[in-house]
């Protein structure tokens, strides 16, 4: 049998931008494409590494004398939900809920333009288009889906863009109705994803970055046990790492 000749990986790192999530920082990335039948253990690998994905690419923040951004992941069949989560999870119990292909709809970005224009006016998401949130959505090389969450009467109220890995839930992008505040959807979508881990034998949620010092990103250690990527090695997470804001999935 012929063995088949693995093509070369290569990785780039882009233009330092500001950093979206800590002023007067600059944000630099390692990133690669996802491409080829490889491309699902290739992410599957990179995900463990501390990557997330966007569209067909890999990236991994590389900022020049800034590790703030450290990966984070939660064990699914480990968590228990505090008071405050449990609420939470008490006022969605009306909802429901719907894996359904990645395939963007008129109705989810119709909701996607009110979220952004509501929590993120005048941010790059802000002013994309139908196509934009679709190629956010459909291009994406390996096993990609939405989770629709819909009221008693069917209205849209929240989606999670969620990619499946061999190991896990990858939670890549969220948006919900900004005037269901009380629902807590960030919150309520990653506890829906944690419990989905759990049915599917799957170990791990992965939260994408935890920023300490972010409001929009120090969320992410309130779901616990958690552990983050340190020096390569996946440690626990300490009890008194901080906790703030409101649970929106991104980066």
């Amino acid at each position: 049998m012929q063995s088949r000749t693995r093509r070369p990986q290569f990785f780039y790192t882009t233009t330092p931008l500001p950093c979206p999530y800590l002023p007067g920082r600059t944000e630099r990335k390692i990133v690669t494409e996802l491409t080829g039948p490889d491309a699902e253990a290739l992410h599957d690998r990179l995900s463990r590494a501390g990557f997330r994905r966007s569209h067909n690419i890999a990236y991994s923040p590389v900022c020049p004398g800034c590790r703030a951004c450290v990966p984070i992941r939660v064990r699914a069949a480990d968590f228990v939900p505090n008071r405050t989560q449990r609420k939470i999870m008490a006022r969605n119990a009306d909802l429901e809920v719907r894996p359904v292909p990645a395939r963007a709809t008129a109705e989810q970005f119709a909701l996607f333009q009110h979220y952004q224009q509501s929590r993120h006016a005048g941010g790059d998401m802000a002013a994309m288009g139908f196509y934009d949130y679709r190629a956010m959505v459909e291009d994406t090389p390996i096993t990609t889906g939405l989770v629709e969450f819909r009221d008693g009467t069917g209205r849209l109220l929240g989606a999670c863009l969620t990619d499946w890995l061999s190991d896990g839930l990858s939670a890549v992008y969220s948006f919900f109705a900004p005037e269901e505040d009380r629902r807590s959807l960030g919150a309520y979508a990653v506890m829906w994803l944690l419990g989905e881990a759990v049915r599917g034998g799957q170990p791990y949620v992965y939260l994408g970055y935890w920023v300490a010092e972010s409001r929009k990103m120090a969320y992410k250690a309130g779901y616990r046990p958690a552990e983050v990527l340190v020096q390569g090695q996946w440690t626990p997470l300490g009890e008194d790492a901080p906790v703030s804001g409101e649970s929106v999935v991104a980066g």
